[in-house]
């Protein structure tokens, strides 16, 4: 009886120990922890929340001033060794000649001598088997945005149906056709849809009745290509087509 009473007997301290039932020994750990995190947590999601506002105000900035300051050292690199041998170190002013070259060239090639040096330079830039190809196409964006509006820029803004029904593309209107038909002509219009940046693009030719014009101009749409869409203005109204001599509005619309 002895044995029985010292195998089951347990101390009392251990026995309160154990007690699952005891509250003060079971309970869980102090809020104070969990807190703590959740504080921790917090301070860290506003930090890196503000930090990352931080970085898209300020990335277009830097973005913008390191462009700029690249191109003015660019541009001030023409002529500033010109001035640095005839002893004037003077920061822009290069830049100044450079855009007052730029100007008094425009205006020579707007004169008919300068018109025909400027086409005897283009021939013989025409005749060299790899300049010509990057000069042709840098001469075509450069026509995009000039305020010539000649045969070669682009015409219009045009919205169309691509690739399929429901979707929309932007492009820029560069000719039209006339495409003889048994039933009849119909006008077909060569729109440029640039699939990569604005150089790279798709030439589809379009029902002219099928062309959405938009109140967009042609810097205003080649901002909205270049920004990938970030340019878009909330509202787009299309342009009333203008009827040519030859052409009849429907009753329809003018009613």
């Amino acid at each position: 009886m002895a044995e029985e009473k010292d195998a089951t007997s347990v101390p009392l301290s251990q026995a309160v120990a154990d007690d699952p039932e005891d509250p003060l020994k079971s309970s869980p750990p102090s809020s104070n922890s969990s807190t703590r995190k959740a504080c921790c947590y917090f301070l860290q999601s506003w930090v890196s929340k503000k930090f990352m506002t931080g970085c898209v105000v300020l990335f277009p900035v830097a973005v913008t001033f390191f462009v700029t300051w690249w191109f003015i050292q660019f541009v001030d690199g023409f002529f500033s060794p010109l001035y640095e041998q005839l002893g004037f170190n003077i920061f822009g002013l290069g830049f100044v000649t450079s855009l007052l070259f730029v100007f008094l060239v425009g205006v020579f090639v707007s004169s008919w001598l300068g018109a025909t040096v400027f086409w005897i330079g283009e021939w013989l830039i025409k005749r060299m088997p790899f300049v010509k190809h990057i000069y042709s196409a840098s001469k075509q964006i450069s026509s995009a945005i000039s305020p010539d509006q000649n045969t070669t820029a682009f015409k219009e803004v045009a919205i169309i149906r691509h690739p399929r029904v429901g979707e929309y593309a932007f492009g820029f209107i560069t000719s039209s056709v006339i495409l003889q038909k048994d039933d009849g002509d119909e006008e077909l219009c060569s729109v440029f849809v640039p699939t990569n940046h604005l150089y790279i693009g798709d030439i589809l030719l379009v029902s002219s009745k099928d062309i959405i014009r938009p109140n967009l101009s042609i810097r205003e749409g080649i901002e909205i290509i270049v920004s990938g869409g970030m340019t878009m203005p909330q509202v787009i109204s299309p342009v009333e087509r203008v009827a040519r001599p030859n052409e009849r509005i429907p009753l329809n619309r003018i009613m």
